[in-house]
This record gives C-alpha cells, structure tokens and sequence, in this order.
C-alpha cells in the first residue's frame, strides 16, 4: 500500500513502506510540524503582466517550503510590494488550519484569500488595510471557507503603535496624554497635566427637556472654571461674545453734573445752527481752576479698586491751546457724613485744540485714580476741574461729558 498524505503534505506511511527511509521521511514530517506549528514565510503576489491577478497556493507532499504550511504568512513583500490591481490568493481546498496573514502590498487595491474551488466564506483586505489578521480556515473538503477570527491590527484590535478606531468601548479611567486628535490626526484639544491637581471637570449628559451640563468639582468647597481666549479673542455662545467681568464703562454727561458752590464752571446751552445738536455743558474758565460734581452708585460686581477716565470737551475759540482736567473723589458709606475730603487729584494729558471751534476734542484716557474709602453698596463723589496750572488754552472749554472706566470681579451683582 503506498503513503498518503495530509492537506498539508504530512506523509502518512503506510505499513510495510518506506523500508531504510522512516527517519528521513520522519524527519520531514517533523520539519513540516514545525512550520505549521510557527512557520515564516513572505509570499508575492502575482504580477506577471499576463493580466492574470490570481496567486495559487498548493501543498508539497512530503516536502518542506510550502506556504499553506507555514502558520505565519506576508502577501508581497517584508517592505511592501507594488501591485497594480485587485488581487486573489486561493489555498487548497480541505484545509483545516488557522494563520496569522499580513497583507504588505502597497497601492489602492484590495486582496482577497479564498478556497481554490467552491463557493466557501472568503476574506478580503480593504484597499486601504495593510495589517495582520487571525484568520480560520474549516477544511470542508468540497467547500472551505476562510473566515476572519475577528484579531486585526487595522481594524478589529487595539496594538501599542497601531491606529484604530474603537466603537462601543468603555474606557474606565483611562490615562490620556498630552493631547485628543480628531478623525484627520489633527490636534481636537490639548491637555496639561497639574502636580497634585485637585480640582477636575464633570460632564453630565440631560434627558429632553434639560441641557448638558459642565461643572467644576474636586477637593474644595469653591472651584472657579476657566475659560481663557487667546490674544484679543473674546468668549462666545454661539456667534455672541459673552459678557464676563473685567473693565467696564460708565458715562456721565454734563446734565447729570452740578457745579461746585466754589469756583464752580458755569452751566450753558449753546446752539450752534438752529435744528443741529446744541451743546449742553459746562464752561470752564481759562485762569481760575473751576469744577463740577458728579455722584454715581457703583455695582456690587465692583472690585473696589482704582478708576480711570476720559474727558470729552469742545473749544469756545478757535484757539490750539491744550485744555486738561482732574479727577477726585471719594465713597461714603450708609451712616457717614457725606462732609468728607475727597482723595487726591489725578490729571489726564492736556490735548491741543484742532483750532475749529466746536470740534469735540476726546482727551486720552487718564492714569488711575483712587477713590477715598472706596467700597460697594456707597454712594461715591466725584470733582472734576480744570487743570488750568498746565493747560494753555485761551478760551472756555466746555465740558460735554466724561467717561468713567473701573473694573468688575464677579458675574453677576448678587
């Protein structure tokens, strides 16, 4: 009787043959075991420029060498060989055997394994699928079909180095590192990670009828959340910048002034040409240092500190001389006399007339001043004069205005 042979070319001696060649034909079984077992081999893909696009795959009886004996495979080439269109690997049919397949081939193709005959499962590497896969061969004798066990370093798995996308996985705190890409391996956000950080973000999804929710939580008992434009950039909801504290305006005009019992400027109301703005103002005195008096009532959301200002102001004369003022004043509080000095004079930079009278002349904004006894829920003073031992206009200026600048540290007057 003579030997037959396994689907993978194992010799199986029949009795009585092989007389003198047991050890050498035991020898090659053992060998081809031991491919199967852990084998390497890369195999090329066919390109032969006849137009055919199939590579044929076959056992050797009795022989080592054979790709479907090997349990690790590469189609094209250890760096990736060039193929030029869609590609067939068939194995023979009745194999029984699992394998670990890469595909290195490069260009926009796809590689298909399957059965040499039958309509078995088959397999196939995407165009853009370059990795390894476990796959699963049943060894039906007249039907064999590849199947995909599921491991794949391009689509199915997660390696050290491999990209994948993970879908309907939970990450039970998972350690991130300095940044999140988006789907375009371009920078989503960035993290920075603090020393001892104790203080951390929640996320809450809502059910309908409510809005998610962000909050600052961690360790203590009153967490500020940051959020920090960049350069001149501003905070939005949707396309509208959000208010946030920081600086804010205040403009008195020359109607909600009265003039000081003492040297106080004098009030007018000039018309110009009939039915165009008449201005309403103040006219200070060119030699002697006259003022006026305004109060206002600072927010609560006010930080207590410094305040700057601007004044605004029109020349009675063609002259070009500067024309400047100061800025004083002071807080009182419930139950304090309002018979209180207020703090010290602060003077803006004296600007030069256009030399047209009536242009409105806008002084820069002054340097800080400091307000006595400042503090919220007050009732704060202000007096502000002619600056007349350094300016050099020759006639009145009138005073149409002036615009108060402080700062605000809280969100809301609460």
């Amino acid at each position: 009787m003579a030997s037959t042979y396994t689907p993978l070319g194992i010799e199986k001696m029949a009795t009585g043959e092989n007389a003198g060649t047991w050890g050498t034909k035991t020898n090659t079984n053992l060998e081809i075991i031991e491919q199967i077992s852990g084998g390497y081999k890369v195999q090329t893909l066919n390109t032969d420029g006849t137009g055919a696009n199939t590579t044929t795959l076959t056992e050797s009886d009795g022989s080592t060498g054979a790709t479907v004996a090997t349990r690790v495979i590469i189609f094209g080439a250890v760096s990736a060989q060039a193929i030029t269109g869609n590609k067939i690997v068939t194995f023979p049919v009745g194999v029984e055997n699992f394998y670990l397949i890469k595909n290195s081939t490069s260009g926009a193709y796809t590689v298909q394994l399957k059965a040499a005959s039958g309509s078995g499962a088959t397999v196939t590497w995407a165009t853009d699928d370059k990795g390894w896969k476990l796959l699963y061969f049943d060894g039906v004798a007249t039907n064999t079909g590849v199947y995909d066990t599921g491991f794949s370093t391009t689509d199915g798995d997660v390696t050290l180095t491999g990209t994948q996308t993970l879908t309907n996985k939970t990450l039970t705190s998972p350690a991130i590192g300095t940044s999140i890409l988006d789907t375009n391996g371009l920078e989503l956000a960035l993290i920075t990670a603090t020393g001892s950080a104790v203080n951390e973000f929640t996320i809450a999804n809502a059910a309908a009828g409510a809005g998610p929710t962000l909050s600052a939580t961690g360790n203590e008992s009153n967490v500020d959340i940051n959020l920090n434009p960049k350069g001149s950039g501003v905070l939005k909801s949707g396309t509208a910048a959000i208010k946030i504290a920081g600086t804010e305006t205040m403009y008195v005009p020359a109607t909600a002034m009265y003039a000081a019992t003492t040297n106080g400027a004098e009030a007018t109301q000039t018309e110009l040409t009939a039915g165009n703005p008449e201005l309403k103002a103040f006219a200070f005195d060119t030699s002697t240092a006259e003022s006026v008096q305004f109060n206002v009532c600072f927010p609560k959301s006010w930080d207590e500190g410094t305040v700057t200002y601007q004044t605004y102001w029109s020349a009675s004369s063609t002259n070009t001389g500067t024309g400047g003022f100061k800025l004083s004043g002071v807080s009182i509080a419930s139950d304090v006399d309002y018979d209180t000095s207020f703090g010290t004079a602060v003077a803006n930079t004296a600007l030069a007339a256009s030399g047209t009278q009536d242009d409105l002349m806008v002084n820069a904004v002054s340097g800080a001043v400091t307000i006595a006894s400042a503090a919220v829920t007050t009732n704060t003073i202000f007096k502000l004069e002619r600056n007349v031992a350094t300016d050099t206009n020759t006639g009145d200026l009138r005073l149409v205005g002036c615009k108060i600048f402080y700062t605000t540290n809280a969100a809301n007057d609460a």
